[in-house]
């Protein structure tokens, strides 16, 4: 149970910083840490393609993050 409930959590979060994103580049830092977060929960879950598609996104938003500054 507390394992969905994480994973959860770290998607809604991951999902709503990625919708905020447009408003400024620590949004799209917040999101690479909501994608590092649901990798964690795929990974909990052993669901590990979740978890590793996931900690590709989480490479990705860090490399835009980068862009941003």
């Amino acid at each position: 149970m507390s394992v969905t409930l994480f994973g959860v959590l770290a998607v809604s979060f991951m999902m709503v910083m990625y919708a905020l994103e447009p408003r400024g580049r620590r949004f799209i830092a917040l999101f690479a840490l909501g994608c590092a977060l649901s990798s964690v929960y795929g990974f909990a879950a052993n669901t590990w393609p979740f978890g590793a598609v996931e900690a590709i996104w989480t490479v990705v938003a860090l490399r835009r993050w980068q862009r941003c500054a």
